[in-house]
């Protein structure tokens, strides 16, 4: 049996390795987070954080992640997490909330890697997320905010 290491766990896969890892993540190990939308890593409501980098979870398998560690929206922890949700509480970004978890997981990867994002940096890093609701300029608002909670903390990007 495959394992994959999933919000810190390392844990059991029964699927075959071929299985679109979007469906494992979901029906095995019951995370919601992460939602079909597309099929074809097209609009973004499947993305995960995979080895620090945003993932398609419908475009990749079990076999493509071995040995990656896998972050749902279930498993994002930390400052920068909890300035991005903070954000996102506050300033009431989501609207349906159906892509809310994928777009999350984008600014909390983005974030990561650049704590003080330009408008174009987080057009860029978020392009690959729709909102079906057009909250985008919630979304990048909601960005800055968590950026200048971090800014206020002292928080600063280690290397990846």
């Amino acid at each position: 049996m495959p394992k994959i290491n999933l919000n810190g766990q390392e844990r059991e896969v029964t699927s075959h390795p071929d299985m679109p890892l979007l469906w494992v993540v979901r029906e095995e190990f019951d995370l919601t987070g992460p939602k079909y939308g597309c099929g074809h890593g097209v609009c973004g409501g499947c993305v995960c954080e995979v080895d620090g980098a945003q993932v398609h979870l419908c475009k990749n398998t079990v076999a493509d992640v071995q040995g990656k560690q896998i972050i749902t929206i279930e498993g994002q922890e930390g400052p920068v997490a909890d300035a991005v949700f903070d954000a996102w509480l506050k300033l009431d970004v989501a609207q349906c909330g159906f892509c809310q978890p994928a777009q999350i997981t984008s600014a909390i990867i983005l974030l990561k890697q650049n704590a003080t994002p330009t408008d174009a940096d987080i057009d860029e890093a978020m392009k690959h997320n729709l909102c079906r609701c057009a909250t985008y300029m919630r979304i990048r608002k909601g960005i800055h905010y968590a950026a200048a909670t971090l800014q206020r903390n002292g928080y600063q990007v280690t290397a990846i």
